[in-house]
């Protein structure tokens, strides 16, 4: 059995017959995104064809947005349907092109979720999870990671510093490692 089968049926015996909720966590280059999309690959495969993957990615308001995006989770992404709210379950994207406020984009509030991102497990977004996910790899062999993706290539190294303070001080608030139900020790080649 594979490591991501092995996660989903964790994920699956913490939900105990619930919607699965899960929030993947780590610094920037740590290997959240990989992770996610094995996961939901998984749970698609599994017959959860309604499975819904949110990368941070597309929700941070600039470069300077993790605390926002980080609060957003548990107050857009997670929370029940309410009546008299004016939309659903969901978040604001952001388009980086124009560097502005994209659409909305609503949630399904009864099918499995996977969030993950910097940010995404703090104090309050934690007990919204039916299953978190922490994945522990040092700067040294995330930053290189983080500056080779091609959608980040010439772009996100200029920008490194302010991530990482703000990822340090999510840290700090939030020590979303000890939150964790799940630690991935990340291999420094993967």
């Amino acid at each position: 059995m594979s490591g991501v089968a092995a996660l989903l049926d964790r994920v699956l015996a913490d939900a105990r017959g619930s919607r699965p909720v899960v929030i993947i966590d780590g610094g920037s280059g740590s290997g959240k995104t990989t992770l996610a999309g094995e996961l939901l690959a998984e749970f698609r495969a599994r017959g959860f064809e309604s499975a819904q993957l949110v990368s941070l990615d597309d929700a941070y308001p600039g470069w300077g947005g993790l605390a926002a995006a980080s609060q957003a989770v548990h107050r857009d992404m997670l929370r029940p349907e309410q009546p008299g709210l004016p939309h659903r379950p969901g978040y604001e994207s952001w388009d980086w092109a124009a560097d502005a406020p994209g659409p909305w984009r609503e949630l399904d509030g009864s099918a499995p979720l996977i969030v993950e991102g910097c940010g995404s497990l703090s104090h309050e977004s934690a007990p919204l999870a039916t299953t978190s996910v922490w994945i522990e790899l040092d700067e040294a062999h995330r930053k290189p990671r983080a500056l080779s993706r091609p959608a980040d290539v010439g772009v996100f190294e200029e920008f490194w510093e302010m991530w990482a303070a703000q990822e340090r001080e999510h840290w700090r608030r939030n020590a979303p490692f000890l939150l964790a139900d799940v630690i991935i020790e990340a291999a420094p080649s993967a």
